[in-house]
């Protein structure tokens, strides 16, 4: 029952702009993992106990008096991310950058993986028909790629190099990247190849396997020998140093490599190298204004992110779940938190 599980937390002093959420589908997340494991993500610590969970669709059960564009029934994908306050970020459309923002199973700040939920009804996005609840919580991991697609600047004809294919982000930054640009030679480099097998199945071009103790400058050198020249852009995903260090030597003069992987804190780059060529170096920090962009990726039919879900687990066996994913296990580990309903 709603009542069971009713944690409704104001924002602010009769904030009534909170919907109550019957959650449906959660995705599992290498962070979710990392915090169960390690208890913190860089300075990010657990301090107290937090629920998990931030890739997640869900059903509206409740809403607050102010809200008018959700009704009861309703059924929503969840960005996870909330700014706290009006700040100069959320003013200039780069809410994601606020130091204050309320982030899902972000110490301290409890995740959706749960059977009911509030949260703030502006950054709950309503599914169209042909969209399921699976798809809805596969939006969060899509975001991940549309964001640092813009920041790379992909455009049509843009020829691409995808650096480490870290399981569900190379898949989404292929179907992105078909999405948005039509045909672009398109690169993925990998230690292992049953990755890049998937990455191929999705239309990935070119197949780079890369081996331990291989140099930057080399495999850079067998990047432009396999595309026949070097790439606009490069998308680093595994935030090892020495994947840095290839993508910016494997990029050409004039062009932008992004940073999606996160290692660790300080690492050893070319930087010279990268300035004297005019090649720009840019961050990811999750997403912002996505939500939108990726529904209408999916309604269309263009962009198929069924295939992605490789299992399935009821709530009751979320420890499985996890210890499936943790074991690299399939590409994305999807809970299902209706008992009644756990279709995708």
């Amino acid at each position: 029952m709603a009542q069971d599980n009713l944690s409704l937390v104001l924002h602010a002093k009769e904030d009534l702009r909170l919907v109550l959420l019957q959650m449906h589908s959660v995705g599992i997340c290498g962070s979710d993992v990392h915090y169960w494991q390690n208890g913190r993500i860089g300075d990010f610590v657990l301090k107290k106990p937090m629920v998990l969970g931030h890739e997640a669709s869900g059903r509206v059960a409740k809403v607050g008096s102010e809200v008018k564009h959700l009704k009861v029934g309703d059924r929503v994908a969840i960005e996870p991310g909330v700014p706290r306050e009006m700040d100069e970020f959320f003013k200039t459309g780069r809410y994601n950058l606020s130091p204050t923002i309320f982030f899902c199973a972000t110490p301290p700040d409890d995740g959706n993986l749960c059977r009911y939920y509030t949260h703030s009804a502006n950054f709950c996005y309503k599914l169209p028909d042909n969209v399921t609840f699976e798809e809805g919580a596969l939006i969060e991991p899509l975001s991940v790629g549309i964001h640092a697609c813009r920041r790379a600047g992909v455009t049509l004809g843009s020829t691409v190099f995808v650096c480490g294919a870290a399981l569900i982000l190379t898949e989404v930054f292929i179907l992105i990247i078909q999405f948005n640009s039509g045909y672009h030679p398109l690169l993925c480099s990998d230690l292992s190849e049953e990755r890049l097998l998937m990455a191929k199945d999705l239309g990935a071009d070119f197949l780079l396997t890369v081996r331990r103790g291989d140099g930057a400058q080399q495999l850079a050198k067998s990047v432009e020998e396999m595309l026949g020249a070097q790439p606009h852009i490069t998308i680093e995903c595994t935030g090892v140093e020495s994947c840095i260090q290839t993508a910016i030597y494997a990029t050409r003069s004039g062009g932008v490599v992004v940073l999606v992987g996160l290692g660790s804190e300080l690492a050893t780059v070319p930087l010279i190298n990268a300035a004297v060529r005019e090649v720009d170096i840019r961050g990811v920090f999750r997403y912002c204004n996505t939500w939108p962009m990726a529904i209408a990726m999916l309604a269309s039919g263009k962009v198929n992110v069924k295939p992605l879900v490789t299992h399935r687990f009821p709530l009751e066996q979320a420890v499985q779940a996890f210890e499936t994913t943790r074991q690299g296990l399939g590409i994305k580990v999807m809970l299902k938190c209706d008992k009644n309903d756990q279709n995708p």
